[in-house]
């Protein structure tokens, strides 16, 4: 397979998780799939298999002191960009299903801080965290709260 096919393998593998994490969140079989740690392992085998590839005694050095400039320069390098998206796709994933699962285990609505983390990973964890403060702040009994506090430390 080419590198664009691999790009394009990646981005739909994703799309499966993220549907059964925003749209089917309560549903016992997204739960087992999200239990499951297997689409980790399998996106990290192709992180791996594309970056063993890109290493190169001029990328080594470039990453050991990384300037703008270097970066800018090792990412225009098409299985170099391919790797550093799958690094993207493997992260975003892991952390929308923490915030998938501290949804499940607090209450807390996930769906826009999903959403979110689809897109742009920070925003979404951001809005996970400040989603479940306004929730413990406003919106819980004391009980439930501490259990929150618990939950989002």
């Amino acid at each position: 397979m080419s590198v664009s096919q691999l790009f394009d393998v990646a981005n739909i593998f994703v799309l499966p998780f993220w549907f059964l994490m925003i749209f089917l969140p309560k549903w016992g079989i997204t739960q087992k799939v999200m239990d499951s740690l297997l689409p980790f392992v399998a996106l990290a085998g192709l992180y791996i298999y594309l970056f063993s590839g890109t290493i190169t005694a001029e990328s080594a050095q470039a990453l050991a002191d990384p300037g703008l400039a270097d970066i800018a320069r090792f990412f225009s390098d098409e299985r170099i960009a391919a790797t550093g998206w799958v690094h993207f796709l493997v992260l975003d994933l892991f952390v929308g299903r923490w915030i998938y699962w501290q949804g499940q285990k607090t209450g807390v609505w996930t769906f826009h801080s999903l959403a979110l983390c689809l897109f742009a990973g920070p925003i979404g964890l951001l809005a996970h965290i400040v989603t479940a403060w306004v929730t413990k702040r406003f919106f819980s009994t004391s009980e439930e709260g501490e259990s929150a506090t618990v939950a989002t430390s």
